[in-house]
């Protein structure tokens, strides 16, 4: 599935180019990236239905609405930049 901010340009669209067992390629502003479930592991058990179902989220970001999952382009570009860390809330159980 490709969307597009204008349909004129494919600098302002993604689309989901492959999924496989480690993660999926994306096509974004026509630049591709490989999204390993290792980095973004919330994409993992999704339905391929909702993994195809992403779009542009202003031009610095994408998201995946049915998954509420959003990435900045950057961290795409450069994910040594952005380690995955979660922090604690104080409401989670010890």
């Amino acid at each position: 599935m490709e969307t597009n901010l204008n349909n004129n340009s494919q600098h302002t669209s993604v689309s989901v180019l492959m999924i496989n067992s480690q993660g999926m390629m994306l096509s974004v502003q026509g630049n591709d990236y490989f999204v390993s479930y290792n980095r973004v592991p919330w994409l993992r058990d999704a339905r391929i239905s909702s993994a195809l179902n992403v779009r542009m989220s202003g031009p610095d970001a994408i998201e995946w609405p049915d998954l509420d999952v959003d990435l900045e382009i950057e961290s795409l570009k450069h994910p040594e930049r952005y380690p995955l860390v979660m922090k604690r809330s104080p409401f989670d159980a010890l």
